[in-house]
């Protein structure tokens, strides 16, 4: 059976952060601000898989308060981690997996080969499998360009039909 996920993410740029997207460090002046990381990209990745599974999203099972309590850090590749853990635990394989990056700045065209390589390497799947797409907010959230945001849609194959 094929199921189909979509997960989005939003996070704005704040001075005193390093940006990480796709698991990459990309250098900047200002990164995401966050509990984690803040990878957008591993974000609306991991809802878009949680959604495929019928499983809710990533706040769904790391609460922020938790690891505030904890002080424990929390990384966009440790979300993956258990996505994944549940993922296997269904029997179930990435088909595909398609995401659009919306942002202004940093420019990241030069980046892209890297993002790809790196986010099939996160998802532990083929780099065939995996199309990342880098857009401009062309001005039109003026009030606020330093936002970076990702919409991810996946496709799921699911061998226990129980989902």
């Amino acid at each position: 059976m094929l199921r189909v996920g979509l997960g989005f993410d939003i996070h704005r740029l704040v001075k005193g952060r390093k940006l990480v997207l796709g698991g990459v460090h990309i250098p900047f002046s200002q990164g995401l601000w966050g509990n984690s990381d803040a990878d957008v990209i591993l974000h609306a990745v991991s809802d878009s898989l949680l959604g495929a599974l019928g499983k809710g999203d990533i706040g769904d099972y790391f609460k922020d308060n938790v690891f505030k309590r904890k002080k424990t850090k929390l990384t966009s590749q440790r979300i993956v981690k258990e996505v994944l853990r549940l993922l296997k635990k269904e029997k179930a394989n990435i088909v595909n997996i398609d995401a659009v990056i919306i942002l202004d700045k940093p420019r990241l065209l030069r980046y892209k080969r890297k993002l790809t390589k790196s986010l099939s390497r996160i998802l532990d799947t083929e780099e065939k499998k995996v199309n990342l797409k880098i857009k401009s907010q062309e001005g039109i959230w003026q009030s606020n360009p330093a936002n970076i945001m990702c919409l991810a849609t996946v496709l799921i194959d699911v061998r226990n039909a129980d989902l």
